[in-house]
């Protein structure tokens, strides 16, 4: 994993960082590390650092949630679990617009679903219907929680936070 989890000063699930972020949290003395992984980084001078996989922040920081989640493909993937809607292909992903946008779909949450490239090439310019080609999960626009346990689960961050007692 070349991703270090961050912690709020409560013990809350921020965000995911490079390891060399997390080694410079550190070393500024803005966080803690909760658990290293076996990774260790050598300097030139002959100094070692373990890489942090999981680091707490000294400070508390506020959070200002948005009242929706921001539409990106990204986040369309995450949704979705990173596997094709039509025949769970978890390879050449894309995005399909179930409504096409060249008869007038929207790209928004609730028109947009995750789809293999073979789909996609066979869906072609169609309605789900046209094509005969449902989605196994109904579209829509997350909450702002949903999102962020689904994020978390992706990640495998419940599973290190159940390890460490917080979660």
């Amino acid at each position: 994993m070349n991703r270090c989890i961050v912690l709020n000063g409560d013990f809350t699930f921020l965000n995911t960082v490079s390891w060399k972020r997390g080694i410079r949290l550190i070393l500024t003395g803005k966080s803690e590390p909760l658990k290293y992984s076996d990774r260790v980084i050598r300097c030139a001078d002959g100094s070692e650092f373990p890489v942090p996989l999981v680091i707490r922040l000294i400070k508390v920081i506020r959070m200002i949630y948005r009242n929706r989640v921001p539409y990106s493909k990204r986040n369309i993937m995450v949704r979705d679990g990173y596997e094709c809607m039509y025949c769970g292909a978890t390879n050449q992903l894309t995005i399909d617009h179930m409504l096409p946008s060249s008869r007038g779909g929207k790209t928004s949450f609730e028109n947009c679903v995750t789809a293999c490239q073979p789909c996609n090439n066979k869906k072609n310019n169609r309605t789900t219907s046209e094509a005969k080609m449902f989605p196994r999960k109904k579209p829509h626009c997350p909450t702002i929680s949903e999102f962020f346990i689904i994020k978390m689960k992706s990640l495998g961050v419940d599973d290190f936070l159940r390890e460490l007692g917080v979660y």
